[in-house]
């Protein structure tokens, strides 16, 4: 979801996302890599996905198949969905986070067994409906669902016409939100900043001048950090909840962040596939990195060589034996 789950989340526009992740506009839903499952060759082609903290696993995985199993490693810039068709169809080895698929695992993991679980990424994502802490110590009822309508004037913008806005990021997120505003009856639109990174500017904004919003935001992210955000309560996830996302009316779950790798890759691609099997780190390492790229602007490989020589301890579990 991001899916991020049926997320699950992108930089300033596509565009900054780009140049942030030094990956190319290839979509790989039309085109393969060169490099992907190429045979005999060192070479990983890895899946990046719109949001930051995928940015840091991939910058990271990436500096150390590079400088220390010696790998060639390629990046695709591609969409959740067409990233699974990418990866079944060996345009790319490995999804390095993804926030939970479903009807995909069924397709590729179950049925056509051509892609494989590469266990999870050590960090737990959560998605929901947040306001800006410094509102909801003013209105503390603001933090229930049932309060929401009370404040739909406060969260007005030009873009929501005479309802309040609840700011999404990218249109390609998938996201339940259109549908709880309608199932509970909340006089709000969901309005879409257009990126990660747009959505990020605009909360800064938002911030800066201690204005009132409500945005559909997640965890693990660097930007609690700068901005406080306080989660506004939705009706208890129980399982089964989300099956029909036109009839939805709960919160979004947790979800352990996962790692996919293609099927032959997992089987034939010697140390670079051990390697993204293993790498697992904390929420704390990745908005680490994300922060680095993020906001102090560094590049990813920057970023994934500071943090790689400060936590050999960690990295070097990671290596084949």
């Amino acid at each position: 979801m991001r899916t991020r789950t049926r997320v699950t989340a992108a930089l300033a526009g596509l565009g900054a996302l780009v140049a942030l992740s030094g990956c190319g506009k290839a979509d790989m839903s039309k085109q393969a890599s060169p490099y992907a499952n190429a045979a005999g060759a060192k070479t990983v082609t890895l899946s990046v996905q719109s949001w930051v903290g995928a940015q840091a696993d991939v910058a990271v995985a990436e500096y150390l198949l590079k400088n220390e199993l010696g790998y060639r490693v390629d990046k695709v810039q591609i969409d959740e969905i067409p990233a699974w068709d990418a990866l079944s169809q060996g345009r790319v080895d490995a999804i390095m986070e993804d926030w939970g698929h479903p009807d995909q695992e069924q397709r590729y993991i179950k049925d056509k067994k051509t892609i494989t679980p590469g266990g999870d990424i050590g960090v737990t994502g959560h998605i929901g409906w947040y306001v800006p802490t410094y509102f909801a110590k003013k209105h503390p009822d603001v933090t229930d669902w049932k309060n929401l309508n009370k404040y739909a004037k406060d969260f007005r913008t030009p873009e929501s016409g005479g309802k309040g806005q609840l700011m999404d990021g990218s249109p390609s997120y998938v996201t339940n939100d259109k549908a709880l505003v309608e199932n509970l009856g909340l006089d709000y639109k969901v309005v879409f900043a257009g990126s990660e990174a747009a959505q990020i500017t605009q909360i800064e904004q938002f911030a800066k001048q201690q204005k009132p919003f409500l945005t559909y935001w997640y965890k693990p992210q660097w930007l609690f950090k700068k901005v406080p955000m306080t989660e506004v309560k939705l009706p208890a996830y129980k399982e089964g909840c989300d099956a029909d996302p036109v009839k939805i009316k709960c919160a979004y779950p947790h979800t352990p962040l996962q790692k996919f790798l293609n099927a032959d890759f997992a089987k034939n691609g010697g140390k670079a596939a051990q390697f993204l099997k293993n790498f697992k780190w904390t929420e704390a390492d990745q908005n680490e990195v994300s922060l680095m790229i993020a906001d102090q602007k560094m590049s990813p490989e920057d970023a994934a060589k500071k943090w790689v020589d400060a936590n050999r301890a960690t990295w070097r579990t990671w290596l084949p034996k």
